[in-house]
């Protein structure tokens, strides 16, 4: 009988395989004794190879070769790891080894690797196949993978979606990186002035996830603040607050006063509303009371984990995942890489063997022996938290219950543990209890609103560490009573609670009907808030649940389930984006946001393939690859479709020059040393020399009759202390020989300054110093003398005693308010928002007034999100 072959894909995982099976006889590259020959991967031993593979000339990335579809696709070794291919080859092909097991990744990356070797340099003829596919790597989970493996052929359709991935991003980076790079890249690196030609990277995931970070934060650039007004009224000796609200049967519904069903637009209108209250009389209208349940929430899936972790520890989704990885390889946690929440069936039904061996973790175990005790286990199967249908390649992350490797564990990698832990003894608790109360208070046809929610029974939530005092003040402050939803104003949490408290107890003698004394009434002013910025965090769900980001109901019905990359390759995109200047994370809050070049190249890509920004898109090449592993959809129909999208895009963007367009709309983004960013571009107004057309230039503005060989017309307009004037302000001095003031001119001494600009007889541009403005004279009070009213400047206030002080900091002009402030408190009590760092970047920041200076105070600022 012939030995068995073990292939695992990391030499440490081998080594577990080999305790296991007692496998000791230690070789190079491989583990062998009588009974099994046990080797490994590094994770990818064989890859798609580069274009010029296949011809020299494609090395040079030039508009003639492309698009590249080759009929067949190359693979080759990677170099570094060219030995362990070798032996693993090798072994494949031994006359005494008659059974392979594939034991790499349970997962499709994993199947992906294992194939990619299979095909490459095959298998010898006759060897039997088999993939162990296991969810952790304890004894007991390993040695039922390679009793229970299957024959490889019943994961072929795994493999081929999985090849077939590889081949989409594949040649869509090639084709779409490369077209775009050699039509436009010139043009963005000069725009960005970048000291080193970088190419535009292009990719099916790496590009959706782009446009999403910088639409967010063109949706907050662009977000402007609306003030609405809600009438709060007080009632009772218990002082109980009421909101108003337009429902049925209101005067105001459908009103076009109305900002949502409880504000108005327009204080005056709410006034109105409180007006016509007056000597009116308050009857409940109707007094419901309850109870509700929270039940715990699902498992943890790779997704869920890394946003609780940015949200708590602060830390990536690539920093999680390499915890869930180590925790995983250390036998502590089930297989980390899984989208699913639940469990099967089948680990329901021994689940008892995780929970009894959790009573060695100290810190959770009075839950563990209260479940087993109590045997809160037994029914696992028949919750929310048992679904077959619901799991594909893995259940979700759960503890294994294999302590032995507990003490090794650093303090980050302890801290998800345990969060794994108590997520899943959760479920076996039962769910929190709250009292509830619904108080609605009707004045003829309006209504006034009141709820109080308060936290009976713990229940899971003992597990996860909290007491009744601070869930309750959680979950008062998470619903907030009255609030409109779009950041009405912050109601202090002792003031909802205490709501909350004469609510349920006023309840014990009020019935309907009766009615109640007022006390007055209050208009409370909120503002709506921009949508928030994607944490690490936030962003792998908006991955995962991509779908959901589709406006269209049918289309987002059809690809319901589907996001955009894998639990396997999210974080390392985001990662990637991060790496090469597309994207910026802040470290201590996790958010993300666009770099100036990553929003450059968003614009070339909008102009060209805008389908590859779009969750649409990318979230339906998605199912179908799903279809491939499904059999729903057939490998060869699905890459035509791909082959043929790619194949038309890159032609019309290889055919279409779009440079002027692009040139316009990135100039925006363009950094001040920026290089001939759109030279040739017409402005629309005449030359004031020779009667030609003014066109950008490299260094700024000339005529188009300008000759190389010295002969045509000179006339230019380049940098004027150290201002570049836009198309604006150009055509405005051309057509009316000279301008309005314009601001961020700068003096020999570095001083900025503001001047208006003229054309003279001779048509070259001087300044106009008598078109400044003159000082005007301000309500502050001189700080200094204390008897005079201080004028304020171009960049100045001035008082005739000689004190003089600057109004306008990092760009940013501060109010009169901001200054009497500042000279009356030595300091600001709130962030001054709108200044601009040196390199354009914008900033809010606390300030303070000393030794008759405006600085910065950074020690108070708190990061903002």
């Amino acid at each position: 009988m012939g030995k068995k072959l073990i292939i695992t894909e990391k030499p440490s995982v081998a080594q577990d395989y080999a305790k296991v099976f007692g496998v000791s006889g230690r070789n190079n590259g491989y583990i062998e004794n009588d009974t099994y020959v046990i080797t490994w991967c590094v994770g990818h031993l064989v890859e798609m190879v580069y274009p010029e593979e296949y011809d020299i000339k494609y090395k040079k990335w030039m508009l003639r070769d492309l698009p590249f579809l080759p009929e067949t696709y190359k693979y080759g070794v990677i170099a570094n790891v060219k030995q362990q291919y070798q032996i693993v080859n090798r072994l494949l092909h031994r006359e005494d080894i008659d059974t392979v097991y594939w034991a790499g990744d349970s997962g499709k990356e994993g199947q992906t690797i294992e194939e990619n070797i299979r095909n490459f340099g095959g298998v010898r003829k006759g060897m039997t196949e088999l993939r162990v596919w296991i969810d952790s790597q304890t004894e007991e989970e390993i040695r039922r993978g390679v009793a229970q493996a299957r024959p490889m052929t019943d994961y072929a359709n795994l493999g081929k979606s999985g090849i077939m991935r590889s081949i989409e991003d594949y040649a869509m980076g090639i084709n779409f990186s490369r077209v775009m790079s050699v039509k436009y890249g010139r043009l963005l690196n000069n725009a960005a002035a970048t000291k080193d030609y970088t190419a535009i990277a292009v990719g099916r995931v790496m590009t959706c996830v782009l446009g999403m970070v910088v639409n967010r934060e063109r949706e907050i650039r662009n977000f402007k603040e609306t003030p609405f007004y809600r009438v709060v009224g007080d009632f009772t000796d218990a002082h109980v607050e009421a909101e108003w609200k337009a429902v049925e049967g209101s005067d105001y519904v459908a009103s076009p006063k109305l900002y949502k069903e409880n504000g108005f637009k327009e204080k005056a209108d709410a006034a109105a509303l409180i007006a016509s209250f007056d000597n009116k009389p308050a009857v409940v209208k109707t007094l419901e009371k309850g109870t509700s349940k929270k039940k715990a929430p699902l498992l943890f899936n790779l997704a869920e984990l890394q946003a609780e972790c940015a949200k708590r520890f602060k830390i990536s989704p690539d920093e999680t995942l390499q915890v869930a990885q180590d925790l995983y390889e250390k036998k502590l946690t089930t297989y980390p890489r899984t989208d699913a929440r639940v469990l099967t069936k089948a680990v329901a039904k021994e689940i008892f063997k995780n929970l009894s061996r959790l009573k060695g973790y100290t810190p959770t175990q009075a839950f563990v022996d209260n479940i087993l005790t109590k045997k809160q286990y037994e029914n696992l199967a028949k919750t929310q938290y048992t679904d077959d249908s619901k799991v594909t390649d893995h259940y979700a992350i759960i503890p294994t219950g294999q302590l032995t490797e507990l003490g090794a564990l650093s303090p980050l990698q302890r801290k998800v543990f345990d969060l794994i832990v108590r997520r899943f003894l959760s479920i076996f608790y039962p769910p929190a209890e709250y009292q509830t109360l619904k108080l609605v208070i009707g004045i003829e046809k309006e209504s006034l609103f009141a709820s109080a929610k308060a936290l009976k029974s713990l229940g899971y939530l003992e597990v996860l560490g909290k007491t009744l005092e601070d869930a309750d003040e959680e979950e008062s402050d998470a619903s907030g009573q009255g609030e409109i939803g779009d950041n009405a104003d912050n109601v202090n949490k002792n003031t909802k609670k205490n709501n909350t408290k004469k609510l349920l107890e006023l309840a014990k003698t009020l019935k309907k009907g009766d009615v109640v004394s007022v006390n007055g009434f209050e208009i409370k002013e909120g503002k709506t808030s921009p949508p928030k910025r994607y944490t690490s965090g936030s962003m792998i769900l908006a991955m995962e649940n991509a779908g959901q980001l589709i406006e269209d109901e049918e289309l987002r019905a059809q690809i319901k389930g589907s996001g955009i990359g894998t639990s396997a390759t999210r974080a390392e995109i985001i990662k990637k984006l991060i790496r090469i200047g597309y994207l910026k994370l802040n470290k201590k809050t996790q958010v993300i946001t666009p770099e100036n070049f990553g929003e450059m190249v968003y614009e070339v890509v909008a102009m060209t393939v805008p389908a590859l920004l779009n969750p649409k898109m990318t979230a339906s090449w998605e199912k179908g690859l799903d279809g491939i592993t499904n059999g729903t959809i057939d490998v060869g129909d699905y890459r035509t479709k791909l082959e043929d999208f790619i194949r038309r895009e890159t032609i019309q963007i290889r055919d279409k020059d779009l440079t002027p367009q692009l040139a316009e709309q990135i100039s925006k983004l363009s950094k001040k040393d920026a290089k001939a960013l759109s030279a040739g571009r017409k402005v629309g107004v005449s030359c004031p020399v020779c009667g030609g057309e003014i066109a950008t230039t490299p260094f700024g503005y000339g005529c188009s009759n300008y000759k190389k060989d010295g002969t045509g017309c000179k006339f230019t307009i380049g940098k004027i202390a150290g201002k570049d004037l836009n198309d604006a302000e150009v055509t405005v001095l051309l057509t009316d020989k000279k301008t309005p003031v314009l601001k961020g001119f700068t003096g020999k001494t570095g001083k900025p300054f503001d001047a208006a600009l003229k054309l003279n007889e001779d048509n070259q541009i001087v300044f106009d110093f008598a078109e400044r403005e003159p000082p005007t004279e301000t309500n502050l009070a001189c700080p200094r003398c204390k008897s005079h009213k201080l004028k304020k400047g171009q960049w100045y206030l001035e008082c005739e005693c000689g004190f003089r002080v600057r109004h306008t900091v990092a760009q940013a002009a501060l109010s009169e308010e901001t200054m009497q402030e500042l000279f009356a408190n030595g300091k600001t009590k709130n962030k001054v928002t709108g200044f601009l760092s040196k390199t354009g970047k914008p900033f809010d920041a606390f300030l303070i007034y000393e030794k008759e200076e405006i600085k910065f105070d950074f020690d108070n600022a708190n990061e903002k999100t």
